[in-house]
């Protein structure tokens, strides 16, 4: 997936700009479905979703069923972990869930990859992408699709917060101290924490220090989020 991909998602203007930029990264990246959910949870008995995909209209009704979600391995695993998830009907299988496989294989998904970021403040960010094709058997190969997937989900998360969260809920411009900015500033420039304290005159420790310090004052998960978010709040250029 070439880097203007994941600046196209993130310059998204309107539902209808990030659904088509979803679907063009799905396809160059070699699956025909996809689906991407932002969740807000308001509370433990309230939650928002925004999903945005190109599902088949007759798999709607299916996809839909509450009851099913519950039995769906695929979703499960999301629901409570980061760690992206590639699925066969194996999978299916081997939760005692064969006939959900066999009724979605129907429609075009026989295998995939999905993963979700679970960012503070109870917002949520799902991202799978399917197809009817086995997956690429060389590791390799395989490895790659799920970083670019992942990459792809940092930014595509980024977009649909700003776009789909009202702005009397998106969260307010923190405050970053001069040294948290120049430690985000070359950490977007691919220095590593090592780099970052001896261009700064301090130590290692003390860089990765600022970079979680300015992390966390963003609510995000990582610093490449952190970087993300720092760009579009305009804190770093």
């Amino acid at each position: 997936m070439l880097p203007s991909g994941y600046s196209a998602v993130m310059q998204a203007r309107s539902r209808e700009e990030f659904r088509d930029q979803v679907v063009h990264f799905a396809r160059e990246l070699g699956f025909d479905l996809v689906s991407a959910m932002t969740v807000v949870d308001h509370g433990l008995s309230r939650s928002e979703f925004f999903v945005v995909d190109n599902m088949p209209s007759d798999y709607m009704l299916f996809a839909d069923d509450a009851n099913q979600a519950r039995r769906d391995p695929v979703m499960q695993h999301c629901k409570r972990q980061s760690v992206p998830i590639i699925w066969t009907q194996d999978t299916y299988v081997e939760q005692g869930a064969g006939e959900l496989w066999e009724h979605m294989a129907r429609f075009g998904y026989q295998t995939g990859i999905a993963m979700a970021l679970h960012l503070p403040e109870g917002r949520h960010f799902q991202l799978g992408v399917d197809r009817d094709q086995a997956l690429p058997e060389d590791p390799r190969e395989l490895q790659r699709i799920v970083a670019d997937l992942q990459l792809f989900a940092v930014h595509a998360q980024e977009a649909a917060l700003r776009l789909f969260l009202p702005s009397v809920v998106q969260q307010e411009r923190p405050a970053l101290t001069p040294r948290e900015l120049e430690a985000l500033r070359w950490t977007m420039e691919g220095k590593t924490a090592w780099e970052v304290g001896a261009i700064l005159g301090i130590s290692e420790r003390t860089a990765v220090l600022h970079v979680n310090n300015a992390m966390h004052k963003l609510g995000c998960v990582n610093k490449h989020q952190a970087v993300l978010k720092a760009l579009r709040l305009g804190l770093i250029h």
